[in-house]
């Protein structure tokens, strides 16, 4: 009850602040309502800069409000589209990008930073060579942690970025990969200002620049209360078209029925993961938008910590959850068994792979055979937040704690940890099991494979399994080294077998993402990956 009405607390002093902030905002006669957006978000960003974290929560708030990358996918057909490059030039063997990069281009003015130049080469090369060097000054601020670049290789490819002049760059690979300017297109390849980075080492503030944001996006951070709300203004000089509203607000809203109230109340003109589709859809004022998503949930076992390091356990478990259920109770049905990571909507996805049964006495069997015929107690860890992939983490631990306990196997479900303590524990490896999944940035298949497999990802803690096989790593290392589609699926269907057999996770749901809205709010919201975007958003 207490919970409750901080709650409520929080949302009447969100409001009051915003219509004050409003009303102070000099000569416009035109209510917050018609100048504002007010995004009931799931939780807090833990960064303001996507380069240096890969939880959904962060990309949501910074990705394609803050910044902008070199290239985006646009379309329908999600093609590679110019963005901060006007154009590029792939070389005949793929061991060489050129971009060329567009004048004019402005940084954000804020409070605490003005910009004296436009974006040019300088940034590209900051924003990329502090990823790539450990001895770059800006390399070990934050930590010095990359989950998405590290995962994908990003260091073992790029050879290095070469500053042709002011607005060309170029860059030189160790070997051709066909994920490159897919990867480059990610929510994760923004580009930083070189200028604000050195404007903050002279007075050694170095950390602000993933706290206090600048970017050339369309819209530029005015105000943050961690766990409150997040504020963000028009950029008055974006580079592309004008932006329609003034403010855009994020409220932290971690409880679905929570954002839902506010949505009814009037509250929050758009909120995340909404609960009671039937009834948001039955108000006429009200709008669902849906989108089938490149994603997966699944259920990971830490590898190096028994009894998961026995691949007949695995096996066993993965034979002892019940999909069908989880799909029926968590999902109400809006998502498909997981076969294997890949979505059938991936050209890559192998339509082979057999579906895995729920067959209690063969798991029996197999736990008897790994040495624990009367089973064992296992730590399961819960994702705190909703997500598109897994909108209810506990019930879906509640349902698999009931299916093991068939097999002989206690459960012991952990849900208390916030977000940013969840990702870090899983990154040094503390769980044993853990209820998590994963949203592509981009349509690439490698996507799904190198982040969350690969022997790179486990190094860097994203890999939550700490598995790493050779075989699979070689597989998908082919895979990127041509652009034949068909070579690269028997590549991946090979990789999507080993994964299969020795079941270092359990894929469970690809689910859809959901967006509800007011009506009168208009404009692209949802992509079948990535984040959030409000640049092209209005409201009547």
């Amino acid at each position: 009850m207490m919970y409750f009405q901080q709650k409520q607390l929080n949302s009447i002093f969100l409001l009051s602040c915003l219509w004050f902030l409003a009303a102070c905002d000099g000569n416009n006669n035109q209510s917050l309502s018609k100048n504002s957006i007010i995004y009931c978000s799931e939780g807090s960003p833990e960064s303001f800069n996507p380069q240096t974290v890969s939880s959904g929560t962060t990309i949501d708030a910074t990705s394609n409000q803050l910044y902008n990358r070199l290239i985006s996918y646009k379309g329908e057909q999600n093609s590679i589209a110019p963005s901060l490059a006007k154009s590029w030039h792939v070389t005949r063997d793929r061991k060489m990008i050129t971009f060329y990069l567009r004048k004019n281009v402005a940084f954000h003015q804020t409070k605490f930073f003005t910009p004296t130049r436009f974006f040019n080469a300088d940034d590209v090369l900051f924003s990329f060579n502090r990823i790539l060097s450990v001895d770059h000054p800006y390399h070990h601020v934050s930590g010095g942690k990359y989950p998405f670049f590290q995962s994908v290789n990003f260091s073992s490819v790029v050879d290095s970025i070469e500053k042709i002049n002011d607005h060309t760059v170029r860059f030189k690979f160790k070997y051709a990969d066909s994920s490159i300017l897919a990867n480059l297109s990610s929510d994760f390849a923004v580009i930083l200002s070189a200028e604000y980075a050195d404007n903050l080492a002279k007075k050694n503030q170095q950390h602000k620049i993933d706290t206090s944001p600048i970017g050339t996006g369309p819209f530029k951070l005015k105000e943050y209360r961690p766990g409150a709300y997040i504020r963000f203004v028009a950029h008055e000089n974006y580079w592309q078209k004008k932006i329609n509203i003034e403010q855009l607000i994020f409220d932290i809203t971690q409880s679905n029925t929570g954002r839902l109230t506010k949505l009814l109340a009037g509250e929050c003109d758009v909120i995340a993961f909404p609960i009671a589709h039937q009834k948001i859809k039955s108000k006429p004022a009200l709008m669902l938008e849906e989108v089938t998503s490149f994603n997966v949930a699944y259920l990971g076992f830490n590898t190096k910590k028994a009894p998961f390091d026995n691949i007949k356990v695995r096996q066993a478990i993965a034979l002892a959850v019940n999909k069908k259920a989880i799909i029926d109770t968590v999902y109400r049905g809006e998502a498909d068994i997981a076969h294997s990571l890949l979505p059938t909507t991936s050209w890559a996805y192998d339509k082979n792979i057999l579906p895995q049964p729920f067959d209690i006495k063969r798991a029996k069997k197999l736990l008897a055979d790994a040495g624990f015929p009367q089973g064992f107690t296992m730590n399961l860890w819960a994702l705190p937040v909703q997500r598109a992939y897994n909108p209810d983490a506990v019930t879906m631990a509640k349902l698999i704690q009931a299916n093991l306990k068939r097999i002989g196997v206690e459960v012991v479900i952990e849900s208390s940890l916030d977000m940013g303590t969840f990702l870090d524990l899983l990154s040094r490896g503390e769980h044993q099991s853990v209820l998590l999944g994963w949203s592509a940035d981009h349509p690439d298949p490698d996507n799904f494979f190198t982040p969350l497999l690969s022997c790179a990802a486990a190094l860097s803690g994203n890999n939550r399994t700490f598995w790493c096989n050779e075989e699979f790593d070689n597989l998908t290392q082919q895979a990127l080294q041509t652009t034949n589609i068909s070579q690269r699926k028997r590549f991946y269907n090979k990789a999507l077998a080993i994964i299969s057999a020795e079941a270092p996770l359990i894929p469970i749901a690809h689910s859809k993402r959901f967006q509800a809205r007011h009506s009168n709010v208009s404009g692209k919201l949802l992509s079948p990956f990535g984040g959030i975007d409000f640049s092209e958003v209005s409201k009547n």
